[in-house]
């Protein structure tokens, strides 16, 4: 990441001082917990470096507002998956549980999963965890879906490719 140039950085220092402190209440408020909101009134302002943009003075605050609650969508996200995780994990006998190493592997491989199923259009996407995840058929999926075996096969194509990019 190259740095900003200094007309850029002295917005973004603006922005950081005037902002900062707000959007930190605005997200203690929100989360109840004030290390997650400290982490993602950073984590908005590192999104903001990143994407080089810099919000007009008057549109900063929803501009971050914006940004912030996409942050907090993934951190909900991630703890639903965690929490799924966890609960099946709960469900093998201790002597078949992974080790913590591969928990942690397999937890982040889930995570990068569904951040690439995230991307994919709604019906490429519930194609591909009917099949993975509900093992059903093609015939099965595309009767559900209501749509030809044809585009069944396609959108799998289009999913499994998206998987192996990922990998």
């Amino acid at each position: 990441m190259s740095m900003p140039d200094p007309g850029v950085q002295q917005q973004l220092h603006h922005l950081y001082s005037h902002h900062h402190g707000w959007l930190k209440a605005w997200l203690r408020k929100k989360l109840s917990c004030q290390h997650t909101a400290a982490d993602l009134a950073q984590d908005t302002f590192v999104r903001l470096i990143v994407a080089d943009k810099t919000p007009l003075p008057e549109q900063a605050r929803a501009y971050l507002t914006q940004i912030a609650k996409g942050l907090m969508i993934d951190l909900y996200r991630r703890h639903r998956l965690e929490l799924a995780y966890q609960e099946w994990l709960l469900q093998l006998p201790p002597v078949d549980a992974p080790s913590p190493e591969q928990q942690a592997i397999a937890l982040q491989s889930l995570i990068q999963l569904d951040n690439v199923l995230d991307q994919l259009p709604a019906k490429v996407r519930e194609t591909f965890i009917l099949s993975r995840f509900e093992q059903l058929t093609y015939s099965q999926i595309a009767d559900q879906l209501g749509i030809s075996v044809a585009a069944v096969r396609k959108y799998m194509l289009k999913a499994t490719q998206a998987c192996m990019e990922m990998l």
